[in-house]
């Protein structure tokens, strides 16, 4: 495992990339890129247990925070803009073409939630990405759309944007909310009982998977373009790599479940294949060896399948 940064416009992005066993430099592998979830970091699911794992199997694997948060450059901090965060994907291909051990033919891409979704918006432009899997993906602009699930719930966060906004332009200082309830108190005290805001607190708030680059901060005033991204938006047209589709059988609030459906139905890509894992949770599926092993069972192959 060796610490990198590559380019991202005016500012680097810090990421993890790791070898297989045996790595030799003067050999060709192939590559994937790892995309954490909304709010995560690398040296969460998508470097410790993905990125690791598919390293283990014989690829080079990159694992990446996404800009403005965790180790990456980039201002306003705490910033989650779906555009930037995609084009993360593009400066990541960027990089890995420019190692000399990376077979520039197989490089392939895995998201998991959010960074699942984003995975999919980015694949649809660079063709680079030769494979594509995502684990419990998310689509960050419709959760974002149905906020409370009461009618009107859009445009009120909208209308809370351009209030903090006009604030911020007159001198206030940038207003920085957070994710998920900071803790299992707070929880309880929000009277919310779904499973994964349940699993998501005792995963970003407990020694389970808490880490400093993950702070469960996000700017307020930056929210607006989440709105109206659609992270599946012309997959029917131009998606159609090989898709490896991986969800849990146990539904949440943040909809991997029906979004996971939604893609298979709608790709282009001409192989795609769709694994539910019995028994287990949208947080599950982060760092649960059984369901992390269970899916991987299925992930290796088809990545050895088309890029391997």
């Amino acid at each position: 495992m060796k610490e990198v940064k590559f380019k991202h416009k005016g500012w680097e992005v810090a990421a993890i990339i790791q070898f297989p066993k045996d790595f030799d430099e003067t050999k060709i592998y192939p590559a994937i890129v790892c995309a954490h979830p909304i709010s995560s970091c690398k040296n969460q699911t998508s470097g410790n247990i993905y990125g690791k794992a598919l390293a283990e199997a014989g690829f080079i694997t990159l694992a990446f925070d996404a800009s403005h948060q965790g180790e990456s450059g980039g201002e306003p901090r705490f910033l989650e803009d779906p555009a930037t965060r995609v084009e993360d994907f593009r400066c990541a291909a960027d990089y890995l073409t420019t190692l000399s051990y990376v077979d520039n033919g197989r490089i392939g891409v895995l998201g998991v939630c959010g960074g699942g979704g984003y995975a999919v918006k980015a694949a649809m432009t660079e063709r680079r990405f030769k494979a594509v899997v995502i684990v419990v993906a998310a689509n960050y602009g419709r959760i974002m759309r149905e906020g409370d699930y009461t009618p009107g719930a859009a445009i009120r966060t909208l209308e809370a944007i351009a209030a903090q906004r006009t604030a911020e332009a007159n001198g206030a200082e940038p207003f920085v909310t957070s994710y998920i309830p900071v803790n299992e108190e707070a929880r309880k005290q929000t009277g919310i009982n779904d499973i994964d805001i349940v699993e998501a607190v005792d995963y970003y708030t407990t020694p389970r998977g808490k880490h400093a680059c993950s702070p469960n901060k996000l700017l307020f005033s930056g929210l607006a373009a989440a709105l109206n991204f659609d992270a599946f938006h012309l997959a029917d047209h131009l998606l159609t790599q090989p898709l490896h589709i991986v969800i849990g059988d146990r539904p949440g609030a943040f909809g991997s479940y029906r979004d996971g459906y939604e893609l298979f139905n709608k790709a282009a890509s001409a192989k795609k294949s769709f694994q539910i894992v019995a028994g287990a949770s949208h947080y599950d599926l982060y760092d649960q060896p059984e369901a992390t092993g269970k899916a991987l069972e299925q992930i290796i192959p088809f990545f050895k399948e088309y890029i391997g």
